[in-house]
């Protein structure tokens, strides 16, 4: 049965095609036919039941003001740029500092010794790309996460971070396996001292087995913890390789909350020289790894806790609505990944859906939202009274109850006008996400044109990471380009 339409990519010769999404057996597939290669018929979600889940919180974003490349509609994912036909704004970009590495990983996105030169932006250019993204309208790239390669090769990585800093990004993180880190605690203080925010740590397991650099991983979180730097695990999962760990790295996450902030697993793209049969046998969509999940921690986190990212439009909205300013927006596809919180507490893992009722909470937001847009100083405060009333009664509805923690949060945020509350919340929770990146077998157009996550290039372009990893590929158009 078709659910719906899109465009699509033939996975041999990258031609645009027309494309049906369907369900069958429970699952979601993308079909197509090529007149060249024939018809092909890939999985694309594995639990139709999440998929209709998730398709109710679609929201299309505005795109950017300032496009850096005019292109004709039905030319996606032809001449990116971003293109005055793209649909989200920045909230992050990633700039490949180097591909140089000091590792060779056989699922590398960036696939850098293979490559057989150097690619690595001069100082000027990188800060010419973060001038970009700060520049852009109507609101400003708030990330940038400096990558690879491993960035840390670069000899002045600590001056473009305090660069970052003083261009004005609020967030400044750094995507690494960690090496260096492990090895040198001084190198962690320098980074701190430099302004970065977070460390984007490769981490694939808790066993030798699944993660041949373990003893490392652990070496660079207890530095980071002794420093006071935060960190997000970041784990490739691979079905038959490391999927049966989910569980475990959640908990290792949770057991070094100092100074881990985060998970956020990454199910395999099969790029660069990935074949069909690879894609058979390690292929694990979002529902497979949500369940893993809920298996491998007893049921305390559940496949019922997780979100797509454009559930927190509301909270965009309110903000937009209550200060008159234009606001970052969360609008990537709603199939591009899923979210949760859970609190760190003497009890254990309590996630944030056990202390809240997340469907009411959602709701609130959007009637006090509507009330704010009927504008005047007093209906704006009776308003916040109201809405936060509405709000504790989503404690009240939720399993545990009303939750002072939370509320103190909310009552801080909102009333108080104090934002660096919401600190407070990052600090004493665990966020636990997966974004699933495309690969030829499972290319949505649709998704590409809402991507949130995009590459900065030396000639001022910005690149969605799905055609700069997959699809076109521009990363290899972008090293080859600008090698040295």
């Amino acid at each position: 049965m078709k659910v719906k339409t899109t465009k699509t990519l033939c996975p041999i010769c990258n031609a645009i095609l027309e494309g049906a999404i369907t369900e069958e057996g429970g699952s979601i597939w993308l079909e197509r036919s090529c007149p060249e290669h024939g018809f092909f018929r890939n999985l694309y979600w594995s639990d139709a039941a999440l998929w209709h889940k998730f398709e109710q919180y679609d929201s299309v974003g505005r795109g950017v003001e300032n496009p850096n490349v005019e292109n004709p509609p039905g030319n996606c994912p032809e001449n990116c740029g971003l293109c005055s036909s793209h649909k989200s704004g920045t909230l992050l970009a990633n700039i490949d500092l180097t591909n140089r590495c000091n590792l060779d990983c056989d699922f590398c996105f960036a696939n850098a010794r293979a490559c057989g030169f150097v690619y690595e932006p001069s100082f000027d250019q990188i800060v010419g790309m973060m001038q970009m993204l700060r520049s852009q309208k109507p609101v400003p790239a708030p990330a940038v996460q400096f990558s690879g390669g491993e960035p840390t090769m670069r000899d002045d990585l600590m001056e473009l971070i305090r660069k970052a800093k003083e261009i004005g990004f609020p967030q400044v993180q750094l995507a690494t396996n960690g090496i260096k880190m492990a090895q040198d605690i001084g190198m962690v203080k320098d980074l701190k001292a430099a302004g970065l925010s977070t460390v984007y740590l490769h981490f694939d397991g808790v066993t030798k087995e699944t993660n041949s650099k373990l003893k490392s991983d652990e070496k660079a979180v207890k530095n980071c913890e002794e420093v006071g730097l935060g960190v997000v695990l970041v784990p490739t999962i691979i079905k038959g390789r490391n999927d049966h760990e989910t569980g475990a790295i959640v908990r290792f996450a949770a057991d070094h909350i100092k100074a881990v902030r985060g998970v956020n697993f990454q199910p395999i793209s099969f790029t660069g020289a990935a074949v069909e049969e690879d894609m058979q046998r390690e292929r694990i969509t979002i529902p497979e790894l949500l369940q893993g999940i809920e298996d491998q921690t007893g049921g305390v986190i559940r496949e019922s806790d997780f979100y797509p990212v454009p559930c927190v439009v509301p909270f965009s909205d309110l903000v937009e609505t209550y200060t008159g300013m234009p606001q970052v927006r969360f609008t990537p596809h709603q199939h591009c990944g899923a979210a949760t919180y859970v609190f760190i507490t003497d009890k254990g893992m309590v996630p944030i859906n056990r202390m809240v009722d997340v469907e009411s909470f959602f709701r609130s937001i959007e009637n006090l939202t509507e009330k704010l847009k009927k504008g005047g100083q007093l209906n704006k405060y009776m308003s916040l009274i109201e809405g936060i009333r509405e709000m504790n009664d989503s404690f009240k509805k939720s399993e545990q109850g009303s939750t002072a923690q939370f509320w103190k949060l909310i009552g801080k945020t909102l009333v108080m006008q104090n934002f660096d509350a919401l600190r407070e919340f990052h600090w004493n929770a665990l966020f636990i996400g997966t974004m699933h990146f495309m690969d030829r077998y499972n290319y949505d157009i649709g998704r590409v044109q809402r991507c949130c996550i995009h590459y900065a290039t030396p000639d001022g372009k910005l690149i969605p990471f799905c055609t700069y990893n997959s699809g076109p590929v521009y990363r290899e158009k972008v090293w080859s380009t600008h090698r040295k």
